[in-house]
């Protein structure tokens, strides 16, 4: 009788510990909403972009869009003052990223409306890829007479499109994208259903052959549908798609900036004269009078011999840690000192990126014996250990393989609101910090960090002026050759790495503006006393890759609300300089 009392005694402790933990649990669950949301999209989208693999279509723009409301629909049934403040921060990232995304996906839908009446048989075509995403069975015959008429169908659409005017650039390549998604769509399906189904091979394989190269014909006609005359405005070559002042105002909110681009234009200007000044101090300590670019000149011929430069790289590298930990300016654990690695970049790659890229891995610019001499003499005059010593903790540590490392283990919900305007921000930034704390060893150094500071502040100038219609390619290299110094097959690449490369209209600017917010921020708290050096840079990289001025709002701790909008001057202490 003992036994069993004590037998249910335990159950019933058993049972309450059970009830308490189950509680905690969904309390705790609850209390985080907006992560467990986050989290949940995250998946939820991965899902839908794997099922609706054919992207543009219809299909695939109506089951997004109805996917963005219907989160922000959850998202405002969560009582934003209930929230912590860091939930809040999570609440605000979230839903301007899916404004973001819907306002983008719009567009997109707009531009694939333009080219839609080109697009052969889009919706038999999704039907055939929709029965094979349950493994349907399907009739060989059945199949390879739809096959037959798709062909006919895109020699009608190829002679409509040759018979119409020509597309934009822009345009003519998301045809051609078009095309090969619905393309690379059957050939999956044929995959699918080839060796298995009886009847499939006998039946398909010849139409979907005749089918496969009509499809090759057709995307390569639509890629070149373009005036090649009328895309290019002078002498560089280089096309692009400038956006104009509403959409870069509009993309600039989304990253919460509240400067108009004139504004910023002119920040940089103030940014680039307090450099020329910093420059021709310089130039009078190597002897040159304010000739500062034959000072830059000298700087160039210092480059090293072939085959030198990963020793150097890997000497800067180690001479920034160094630097950083001797003076405890932020955590660098050990893995991320162990864990980076190092590439040559490819002579093709250099063509758009001819100094240094880097990340876990630092992708080096240097020539190879591919190069003409004239290619070698500028990549090594361009890439010089005095340049160098300014991007290689640009691009390791402190920079972008340190940053990266710490989004992976904080606050990891917040990456998929990551903006170089705090990635490459962060990275500028600490040139400024380098700076100030006497990191170049003598004015030759001090000429290389200059040179690169110069070179962001001109970017912020030549690729708005661009995008606002102002200036052309061309006028943007002669800008950069004379305003900066670049060689200038360097110049050309860096302006056509901006406009034709990977990369959204204002990425060039998160560099000096996201550099600008960080210094701002670090005037207020650092050098007010707030915070030490280390604990703020510390902070920053627990918190993620998000807009600064969400950054700005955790450290301190400013009063949100869901329908905040930054009003942030962080160009003003530029007045003091």
């Amino acid at each position: 009788m003992k036994l069993e009392n004590t037998f249910h005694s335990m159950r019933s402790i058993l049972k309450y510990l059970f009830l308490f933990l189950f509680v905690s649990t969904a309390t705790s669950l609850s209390a985080q909403p907006v992560t467990d949301l986050i989290t949940h999209y995250q998946a939820d989208r991965g899902a839908l972009n794997r099922l609706y693999s054919v992207q543009p279509s219809d299909e695939y723009f109506d089951r997004f869009e109805k996917f963005y409301e219907t989160q922000l629909q959850r998202l405002g049934e969560i009582s934003f003052d209930d929230l912590s403040h860091s939930e809040q921060v999570d609440y605000l990232l979230f839903q301007n990223s899916l404004d973001r995304s819907l306002y983008f996906l719009q567009e997109e839908r707009k531009q694939y409306n333009r080219i839609a009446s080109y697009v052969p048989a889009p919706e038999e075509i999704m039907e055939f890829i929709k029965l094979r995403r349950r493994g349907h069975s399907i009739e060989g015959q059945k199949v390879a007479e739809w096959m037959n008429s798709w062909h006919h169908e895109i020699e009608r659409k190829m002679n409509q499109l040759e018979e119409a005017d020509h597309l934009s650039k822009r345009d003519a390549a998301y045809l051609s994208d078009a095309i090969e998604e619905l393309k690379d769509a059957i050939e999956e399906v044929y995959d699918f259903y080839y060796g298995y189904s009886p009847d499939f091979n006998w039946w398909v394989e010849s139409p979907f052959e005749i089918l496969k190269e009509s499809f090759e014909s057709y995307a390569e006609l639509a890629k070149n549908h373009y005036d090649q005359d009328k895309e290019v405005v002078d002498e560089s070559g280089i096309t692009g798609n400038p956006i104009g002042e509403n959409e870069i105002n509009r993309r600039l909110a989304f990253e919460m900036i509240s400067y108009s681009p004139q504004e910023l234009i002119d920040i940089a200007n103030e940014q680039y004269d307090w450099t020329l000044r910093e420059m021709l101090k310089a130039s009078n300590e190597l002897g040159f009078g304010d000739d500062w670019k034959a000072a830059l000149e000298q700087v160039k011929t210092t480059y090293l011999p072939a085959g030198e430069q990963p020793k150097l790289v890997q000497d800067l590298a180690d001479e920034a840690v160094t630097f950083l930990e001797s003076r405890n300016l932020v955590t660098i654990p050990d893995m991320a000192k162990e864990t980076w690695r190092m590439m040559m970049l490819s002579p093709e790659w250099q063509r758009i990126a001819p100094f240094f890229l880097g990340g876990e891995t630092v992708r080096i610019a240097y020539p190879t014996h591919t190069m003409t001499h004239e290619e070698k003499m500028m990549s090594m005059r361009g890439n010089n250990p005095h340049f160098s010593k300014a991007v290689v903790h640009h691009e390791l540590i402190p920079g972008h393989h340190l940053q990266q490392f710490m989004n992976q283990r904080y606050e990891t919900q917040r990456r998929m609101f990551r903006t170089p305007f705090w990635t490459e921000g962060w990275a500028l930034y600490w040139e400024f910090v380098l700076w100030e704390k006497e990191f170049a060893n003598n004015p030759e150094d001090r000429i290389g960090m200059l040179y690169w500071r110069m070179h962001r502040a001109a970017r912020i100038v030549f690729s708005l002026n661009y995008h606002l219609g102002n200036w052309t390619p061309q006028q943007s290299i002669d800008y950069l050759v004379d305003k900066v110094g670049h060689e200038y097959a360097n110049a050309e690449a860096e302006v056509r790495r901006s406009f034709e490369g990977n990369y959204g209209p204002l990425y060039q600017i998160a560099y000096m503006v996201g550099a600008m917010q960080f210094y701002s921020l670090r005037m207020e708290l650092v050098e007010s006393g707030q915070m030490n050096e280390k604990e703020f840079h510390d902070a920053i990289l627990q918190n993620n890759s998000i807009p600064v001025a969400m950054v700005k709002a955790i450290l301190t701790e400013q009063e949100l609300n869901p329908d905040f909008e930054s009003d942030w001057k962080f160009g003003d202490y530029i007045e003091g300089m």
